[in-house]
């Protein structure tokens, strides 16, 4: 059918452009159109198929065999995917989905293309769906057209066809294709809206496919406005990376209204690759966390995501950042490779005149904090508790567990990278080995 070709060819330049094209293929009708077509304007050679066996179904092996049959008549080169979807407090359809998105960011390589069957009735189902959810402008935009996905791209070239239009094509080249049971089930609020709600909406609103894609345009549109106005808040605030997570300054940020305040956050999770709180936990954030008196350090936790704060600053890390407890147990280190720990690493560097001084036979114990340690720090005139030690610096209180002491022959000998006791320290002209007490940051 003439009208997918031309919707296709549209993107011709992004398929081009493309190091490699990869189809996300099912074997339902969707897939199986947007397959065929983009073989039959690429050449077989140019594309790919995966398919993702969620194993949910009875009859997920079945599917994937006709897939493997459908990819074999047309030329096509197919990878499948068995995955284990773990439900969790999610829904059925959302876990699914993001262990085939995990999938297809493991394919991808920089500059591949994975192209989505999405059309314009999927459209409407997604934004009807989370408009009832209570989503806000960036929700209500829907599904973009094209989008980053983990070292590529994903398209969706179909976006603004109906339904109907890829049954058409369907039929004008007899296409086999397979229909999973569940999409018949009202049990999903996705199917509920597709076979009770928006049947009613066309009675009505014969062009409600157009319609809602200009408001979710408009939103979109919103969304980018908004976008920008956080993103010139956001480079005002002081960022600073730190030893665990990322910071901003707190008196710059309360100066800000509310609503403001809240696109920054959102803004702030979406740039460090973290999940974007949504209303409620924005508002939970505000009540609990920036309204909090000032020696408060609060704590705010969603999704993969943790939100603190301590003294002036506001700190984002992932929540598995750290470790809820670790071992009394020592850990011995040699200094010429990196020593993994509980929560980060301990590096070492050899260095002229400073660092640590360590000589030939001495042992190298990491422990941690068991209460009532003390340390001279070289080059001051007392010793003082570790307790009192990382108060003053501000170490963030979350992170003082979890300190790697460095002891030598029994000795306490460096506190992590922050001090070097008394008496081991590197003299002048002495070797002397420069830690780091460092976390990965993605």
């Amino acid at each position: 059918m003439a009208i997918v070709a031309d919707r296709l060819s549209t993107y011709l330049s992004a398929y081009r452009e493309a190091h490699h094209c990869y189809v996300a293929y099912s074997g339902g009708l969707d897939s199986h159109v947007l397959l065929h077509s983009v073989t039959a304007l690429l050449g077989a050679q140019n594309v790919t198929a995966i398919h993702v066996n969620h194993q949910l179904s009875d009859y997920a092996a079945s599917w994937q065999q006709h897939c493997e049959k459908q990819c074999e008549q047309i030329g096509v080169a197919l990878q499948s995917f068995d995955v284990s979807v773990e439900i969790g407090g999610k829904s059925p359809e959302q876990a699914a989905r993001e262990a085939r998105y995990r999938v297809f960011e493991s394919v991808l390589e920089v500059n591949d293309l994975l192209l989505m069957a999405h059309h314009a009735d999927d459209q409407v189902e997604t934004v009807l769906y989370r408009l009832l959810r209570g989503s806000g402008v960036k929700g209500l935009a829907g599904m973009p057209v094209k989008r980053p996905l983990g070292k590529g791209e994903l398209l969706r070239p179909l976006l603004s066809l109906t339904r109907r239009d890829l049954e058409a094509y369907a039929s004008q080249n007899a296409l086999s294709s397979i229909t999973d049971e569940s999409n018949f089930s009202i049990d999903f609020d996705r199917n509920f809206l597709r076979h009770k709600v928006i049947p009613a909406i066309a009675t009505r609103w014969p062009n409600y496919t157009q319609r809602v894609a200009h408001s979710a345009e408009l939103c979109r549109e919103s969304s980018t406005l908004l976008e920008n106005v956080a993103r010139g808040d956001f480079e005002r605030l002081q960022t600073r990376r730190e030893r665990c997570g990322w910071s901003i300054a707190m008196p710059e940020l309360l100066d800000s209204t509310p609503q403001r305040r809240a696109e920054i956050v959102r803004y702030w999770t979406g740039l460090m690759g973290l999940s974007v709180p949504g209303h409620r936990v924005i508002e939970t954030i505000e009540r609990e966390l920036l309204c909090a008196r000032q020696d408060a350090m609060p704590l705010v936790v969603w999704g993969d995501t943790q939100l603190r704060r301590y003294r002036e600053r506001l700190y984002l890390m992932a929540k598995n950042s750290l470790p809820e407890s670790v071992e009394i147990k020592a850990q011995q280190w040699n200094l010429k490779e990196p020593l993994n720990l509980a929560a980060g690493k301990l590096t070492a560097a050899t260095v002229v005149g400073q660092g640590l001084r360590v000589t030939e036979n001495m042992v190298i114990d990491i422990c941690y904090r068991r209460g009532g340690e003390r340390c001279k720090p070289a080059g001051r005139s007392g010793s003082n508790t570790l307790k009192k030690l990382l108060q003053n610096v501000a170490l963030e209180p979350w992170l003082r567990d979890f300190v790697p002491l460095i002891y030598i022959d029994g000795n306490l000998a460096a506190v992590a990278d922050l001090w070097i006791c008394e008496g081991y320290h590197a003299a002048p002209s002495e070797q002397g080995w420069l830690l780091q007490w460092q976390f990965d940051h993605s």
